[in-house]
């Protein structure tokens, strides 16, 4: 298909436009014009760029791109290397960020919702960015923890008594560790993200609602898979994702 209606329903299916982001949503490198393969990752990362192309990769999908806010405008160094490489190939890239997190079927936090057996009952915090529900089976908090290292193939951290059986919990994939008071305010057993900060071990410790760091890579592989999955679909793409392994 062609590169710009690629863009074009992208954009109007992750409404784009209604978010207000750290980074553009949408095109980022232009590449050639047909689009047949698409490849798809987590992060734009060198790695993932030279197996893409070696795949023959058309466009590489991405929920973290370039050019972001507040970063060094000026094109050195990796980024130079990175950007030459897809210009070099005539590969685009493109990059959907907070409307890959927020979009209710596709995105990052319906897709881990999903895979979690979590029913979402509503949102809040900017942008209504993080999702809150109820798990369909209640559980202790240490089997949602085991649930959660079987789902993910990845062990979390946990804050929290064991025993505390957990039915409500806020979620929202990525560095969101900074919704937790929020979440409390919720009145939820459980806040489940991506990364943990200091500060976050203590608001558990002392409010008794369990904190749950699950990885930002990991809580972040499923909403790119799903999108590119839906593209390949509907459109006829030969679709694959790559994952660099990231213990972050």
């Amino acid at each position: 298909m062609n590169l710009a209606e690629l863009s074009n329903y992208n954009a109007s299916l992750l409404q784009t436009a209604q978010f207000k982001d750290y980074c553009p949503n949408g095109v980022q490198v232009e590449g050639r014009t047909q689009v047949f393969r698409i490849a798809t990752a987590v992060t734009a990362s060198q790695q993932v760029l030279d197996e893409a192309i070696a795949w023959g990769a058309d466009a590489i999908l991405v929920h973290h791109g370039y050019f972001w806010r507040n970063e060094d405008a000026c094109i050195v160094g990796i980024k130079k290397r990175r950007i030459a490489q897809l210009l070099k190939h005539d590969v685009s890239l493109l990059a959907y960020h907070l409307p890959l997190d927020a979009h209710a079927e596709l995105g990052n936090n319906a897709q881990l919702g999903k895979l979690l057996g979590l029913e979402e009952r509503g949102r809040f915090g900017e942008q209504d960015i993080v999702s809150s529900g109820v798990l369909d089976a209640a559980m202790t908090l240490s089997q949602f923890a085991q649930k959660i290292a079987a789902s993910l193939q990845r062990t979390p951290q946990v804050i929290g008594a064991p025993d505390r059986i957990i039915r409500n919990v806020a979620w929202c994939s990525g560095g969101a560790q900074g919704y937790f008071e929020q979440a409390i305010a919720q009145g939820v057993d459980a806040y489940l993200t991506g990364e943990i900060s200091e500060q976050n071990f203590h608001l558990s410790n002392e409010t008794g609602v369990a904190f749950i760091a699950a990885g930002h890579h990991a809580t972040e592989r499923l909403g790119v898979q799903a999108l590119g999955a839906h593209l390949a679909g509907k459109f006829g793409l030969e679709h694959r994702f790559f994952d660099q392994d990231n213990p972050v």
